[in-house]
C-alpha cells in the first residue's frame, strides 16, 4: 500500500508540474494570405503576402525578424554555401549553375511603411529585421504586408527547379519564431532544418494551365480538385496492366489560379509538373475520420510509385495508432526530380520524395519516414535546428518499426541483413539490428545543434540512428506498450505547440509514473550510449 501511495504522489507531482508548464506556455500565431504566380520560362515566382501577426507573448515587440530564405541561394558568401563548402560529402552541390534570390520587398505594417535592417552577420543575407512603426503590445495584432519576387535556383537544396518540375519551398517572407527564449532568426542551411510559427494559410497560386500542383493544405478550386480526384481514383483502381490517365486542363486560358487553405501548420510548400501521374484514395482512421490521400509521380514504366498510395495510407494508419491520430484532412507524397538521391523533404500535409526508385520496401520506407514528419515536425513543432534528434530521431525510431514489421528490413543495413536474422520474430529482429548499430562509431552527443556537426554523415548517424538507439533503450527498459503510451500522452499535450526535450521528459514521466533523469541524461553523452 505504501508503494502505491508513493506512486500516486509521484504521478500527482509530475501532473501538477506539467500543468504549471502548460499554463505558463504561450506561442505566437499567424494568418497568411498569399497570392503568387509562377513564370515557368523565367523560373520566377512573383507574389504578395499579408500576415496578421498576433503577439501572444508578455513582451512588447519593436521589430520582427523575417526569414527571406531565397537569398540563401544568392551567392557563395551565404551560410548555406559556406556550410556546403566545408562538408566534403556535399561539395558536389556547388556545381549547380543557377543561383536564387528574393527581391521587390516593401514592408508595410498596418498600412504604414516599415523600415528594414540587415542582419549584423554578413553571411545571413536571408534574414532581415522589419522595424515596427509602432510597438506591438502583448495581446495585440499587426497586419504586415509586402510584395516579393523569387528567382528560383537550380534544385540542389530543397527549393528550385529541375527536369521540368518546380519545388517551391522556403519561398515567401516568413517571421522567425519568437518564444520564451527570444528570437530564433536562423539562416537557411542544407544540413539543418527549421523552426516555424504555427499559422493558417490562404494561398492563391497562378500557374500555366497544363501544370499539376500538389501543395500544403486542401485545394479549394472545385474544377481542379474534382479533376485530380477523378483521374487519381481511376489510376488507383486501374493501375494494374493499364496506362494511367494523365491530367489535361479543362480550361483554354494560358493560366489558372488554384486556391489552397491550411490551418495549424508551420509552413507552406508546393510542387508543380506537367506530367504527373495522380493517384487518389480515401482512408478511414480508427476514430472514423476520413482523410484524402494523393500521390503525384512521373510517368515512367514499371515504376515502384504505382504502389505509393498504399504506402502513404499505411504510414498514416500505423503512425496514428502508435502516436496519435493524424490531424489534417489530407496527406500527399510527390516524386521529385530524377537522379537526385537526397531521400526526401517533408512539409505539412505534403512531402517530396527524391530517393531513387529502386524496390518497393525502399520506397515504402522513405515515404513512411517523410509522411511520419507530419507528427515529428508539423504536429509536434520542435526546434529542429537546435534539437534535430527530437524530430529526425523520434521519426526514425518509428520508421525502423515500420520497416521491421512489414519487411524485416532496415534502411541502415539495406541488403546486408542475414537471412537468419530476417527469419526472427519482429522484436528479436529489432534487438539484433540495434545491437549491430551499437558497433557504428558515433561520437557526438544527441543534444548537438545541426550547425555544429562537422559533416552530413555525422549529422545523420547521430540525429537519426543514435536517437533511434536511445529510444530502443527505453523500450527495452519499460516495454513497447509503455513507450507508445508515453508518446500518445506527449502528443496529446504538445500537438500544434513547440515542445522541448524537457517537455518530452515531463510528459514521458507523467505517462509512465517513473523518473527518467538517468535516461534523458544520455542525451548529452558522447560516444556509445551504453558501455
Amino acid at each position: 500500500m505504501e508503494n502505491i501511495k508513493k506512486a500516486v504522489l509521484v504521478f500527482v507531482l509530475f501532473a501538477s508540474t506539467n500543468a504549471i508548464a502548460q499554463n505558463n506556455y504561450w506561442q505566437q500565431y499567424l494568418r497568411y494570405t498569399i497570392d503568387a504566380q509562377l513564370n515557368d520560362k523565367e523560373k520566377t515566382v512573383t507574389g504578395s503576402e499579408t500576415i496578421v501577426y498576433k503577439n501572444n507573448s508578455p513582451e512588447t515587440l519593436n521589430f520582427i525578424w523575417f526569414h527571406i530564405y531565397p537569398n540563401a541561394y544568392k551567392d557563395q558568401s551565404t551560410a548555406l554555401f559556406q556550410q556546403i563548402k566545408n562538408d566534403a560529402q556535399r561539395k558536389e552541390k556547388l556545381k549547380m549553375p543557377t543561383t536564387g534570390s528574393i527581391s521587390n520587398l516593401a514592408f508595410t505594417v498596418n498600412g504604414t511603411k516599415a523600415t528594414t535592417e540587415a542582419h549584423p552577420n554578413a553571411q545571413y543575407i536571408d534574414i532581415i529585421k522589419v522595424v515596427l512603426p509602432k510597438p506591438l503590445q502583448p495581446g495585440d495584432s499587426a497586419t504586415i504586408a509586402t510584395p516579393f519576387k523569387v528567382q528560383l535556383p537550380s534544385y540542389f537544396s530543397r527549393s528550385g527547379f529541375a527536369d521540368g518540375e518546380f519545388m517551391v519551398c522556403q519561398w515567401y517572407p516568413k517571421p522567425a519564431v519568437f518564444d520564451k527564449d527570444g528570437w530564433h532568426e536562423m539562416p537557411y542551411l542544407d544540413m539543418g532544418e527549421f523552426y516555424s510559427e504555427y499559422a493558417s494559410y490562404k494561398v492563391n497560386l497562378t500557374v500555366p494551365a497544363p501544370y499539376v500542383v500538389s501543395a500544403t493544405g486542401v485545394l479549394q478550386t472545385a474544377f481542379e480538385a474534382d479533376a485530380y480526384k477523378k483521374i487519381g481514383a481511376f489510376n488507383t483502381l486501374h493501375k494494374a496492366g493499364s496506362k494511367p490517365q494523365l491530367y489535361s486542363p479543362a480550361i483554354t486560358a494560358a493560366n489558372k489560379t488554384l486556391s489552397y487553405y491550411a490551418d495549424s501548420v508551420p509552413d507552406f510548400a508546393w510542387f508543380a509538373d506537367k506530367g504527373f501521374v495522380i493517384e487518389y484514395d480515401t482512408m478511414q482512421l480508427a476514430s472514423g475520420k476520413t482523410i484524402d490521400a494523393f500521390t503525384f509521380y512521373h510517368n515512367n514504366s514499371n515504376t515502384q510509385w504505382a504502389n505509393s498510395i498504399d504506402f502513404v495510407k499505411d504510414a498514416v494508419r500505423r503512425y496514428s495508432n502508435w502516436i496519435g491520430e493524424y490531424a489534417y484532412p489530407i496527406v500527399q507524397a510527390v516524386e521529385g526530380p530524377k537522379n537526385n538521391s537526397s531521400g526526401g523533404m517533408e512539409y505539412p500535409t505534403v512531402t517530396l520524395i527524391t530517393s531513387p526508385d529502386a524496390k518497393p520496401e525502399t520506397l515504402d520506407a522513405v515515404i513512411a519516414h517523410e509522411v511520419g514528419h507530419n507528427w515529428f515536425m508539423s504536429m509536434l513543432g520542435s526546434n529542429e535546428r537546435i534539437h534535430p534528434w527530437l524530430d529526425e530521431g523520434m521519426n526514425t525510431y518509428y520508421q525502423f518499426r515500420y520497416e521491421a514489421e512489414k519487411y524485416r528490413a532496415n534502411s541502415v543495413f539495406g541488403d546486408r541483413i542475414p537471412v537468419t536474422v530476417k527469419q526472427l520474430p519482429e522484436p528479436q529482429f529489432q534487438n539484433a539490428l540495434y545491437n549491430a548499430m551499437q558497433a557504428i562509431p558515433i561520437k557526438p552527443a544527441l543534444e548537438t545543434p545541426s550547425a555544429n556537426y562537422s559533416s552530413s554523415e555525422e549529422y545523420g548517424l547521430t540525429s537519426y540512428v543514435k536517437a533511434a538507439e536511445w529510444m530502443h533503450l527505453l523500450e527495452q527498459a519499460i516495454g513497447r506498450e509503455k513507450v507508445d503510451s508515453a508518446f500518445k500522452h506527449y502528443f496529446l499535450l504538445w500537438k500544434f505547440k513547440h515542445p522541448k526535450p524537457s517537455d518530452m521528459k515531463a510528459a514521458f514521466e507523467q505517462a509512465t509514473g517513473a523518473g527518467l533523469d538517468k535516461f534523458f541524461s544520455l542525451l548529452n553523452k558522447e560516444g556509445k550510449l551504453t558501455e
